[in-house]
């Protein structure tokens, strides 16, 4: 079986994502998810109905704002995460998201061809921030290989 890496990651938005505060977020959303869509290893990204995923709310929360997307390995995103025009759009994220004291990035490794479900991100970010770092929940500090191959 062929697996590829999913990837949730959440933030709390410090004024709503139309507010001048969040602007410099906003302006910057399709450029960036432009810039994954075209990254070598980029697979398939959680969208609403105006190309990004700043409509998809949960228990109300209109601050919350979620990123989900799947890469064909943990080297394609990290590079995409950490290289490029996108290291410049994290460094400023405390401008526009409130700090965590808690994981808000989650990785895990799904059969190619699945999308998962925000349900099923979640469950991993909850999984993640109760127990730690494992096979089923794990992030870019410590990785874990796709089922099926030695550690």
């Amino acid at each position: 079986m062929t697996w590829h890496l999913a990837q949730l990651n959440v933030g709390q938005l410090r004024a709503p994502i139309e507010h001048p505060d969040s602007a410099g977020f906003a302006d910057n959303l399709d450029p960036v998810n432009a810039q994954a869509e075209a990254a070598s290893g980029f697979v398939w990204r959680l969208q609403d109905d105006s190309g990004n995923a700043t409509g998809f709310k949960r228990d109300g929360d209109q601050l919350r704002i979620l990123n989900l997307s799947v890469w064909d390995s943990i080297e394609s995103l990290k590079a995409f995460t950490y290289k490029g025009d996108h290291v410049e759009f994290m460094r400023k994220r405390l401008e526009w998201f409130e700090p965590r004291g808690q994981p808000h990035l989650v990785l895990w490794w799904v059969p190619a061809g699945h999308e998962p479900t925000i349900d099923e991100a979640e469950d991993r970010l909850a999984a993640l921030q109760a127990s730690g770092p494992s096979r089923e929940a794990f992030t870019f500090m410590m990785t874990f290989p796709p089922p099926g191959e030695p550690s």
